[in-house]
């Protein structure tokens, strides 16, 4: 459906996207030593974490494993129990259960914010971003099992999905402001997720990549670095 959106006649189209954002948040946020050290060292984080869990070698991951892996690292932000694990991974649950506790073996910085997150809610009622925004959460206070389970899970994942779209508004200022101190023509159009998109004219293409990038990547100082891809073409679906 993305190549339905096109440039206009002599423009392109610039889409600029975060890298693995919620997850480089949750690093910043656990601390977890492992993660952090994964994500300075470069790489597919996702590859990386496999090898930490199955505990082999960088190159000997298979696809299979850097799956698992990519399926696990979010199941952890979205807090996903066995269960819904087991679904996805098409495993029992046992096993799911034997995955999701490797995982937290070797991340147990993870595992602690985590449980960090869930009681700060209980005890002031909130959590909120790394900017300070706040999300109240009265359901975890709930004396309905199911209810609770859903304000733990949103007491877990709140920090990192609404510090990740603070990121995006502030980069968003930024590249506005850049955009207009350097007078280009260039203008962005849209913001989906953790990707903007903007259309420029061909002349501009080059200045533009680098003017966004420069803003997006220094929109916050965080203790892994912060990277976005950037890729233009003539419709939506090729800029990616």
């Amino acid at each position: 459906i993305r190549r339905l959106f096109i440039a206009r006649a002599g423009w392109k189209l610039v889409s600029a996207d975060y890298s693995q954002i919620e997850m480089r948040l949750l690093a910043h946020l656990s601390q977890d030593p492992s993660f952090v050290a994964a994500f300075k060292a470069g790489g597919d984080i996702h590859e990386q974490t496999a090898a930490l869990i199955f505990e082999i070698p960088l190159d000997a991951v298979t696809h299979e494993m850097r799956a698992r892996a990519k399926t696990i690292n979010f199941a952890t932000i979205y807090g996903q129990g066995p269960h819904a694990l087991s679904l996805q991974l098409k495993l029992t649950h046992a096993e799911a259960r034997e995955f999701i506790d490797r995982y937290f073996q070797r991340f147990t910085g993870v595992r602690q914010y985590l449980d960090a997150c869930v009681e700060f809610a209980r005890e002031h009622g909130y959590v909120q971003t790394i900017f300070g925004r706040r999300r109240y959460i009265p359901e975890v206070r709930d004396r309905n099992f199911n209810i609770r389970a859903f304000g733990e899970r949103t007491a877990a994942n709140s920090p990192i999905q609404g510090s990740a779209a603070d990121l995006i508004k502030i980069a968003m200022i930024r590249v506005a402001v850049a955009l207009k101190n350097a007078g280009l023509e260039s203008a962005m159009l849209l913001q989906v997720h953790d990707e903007l998109v903007f259309e420029s004219p061909a002349g501009e293409v080059e200045s533009l990549q680098t003017l966004v990038k420069t803003e997006m990547e220094s929109a916050a100082q965080l203790s892994v670095p912060l990277l976005v891809d950037v890729g233009v073409g003539p419709n939506w679906l090729e800029s990616k």
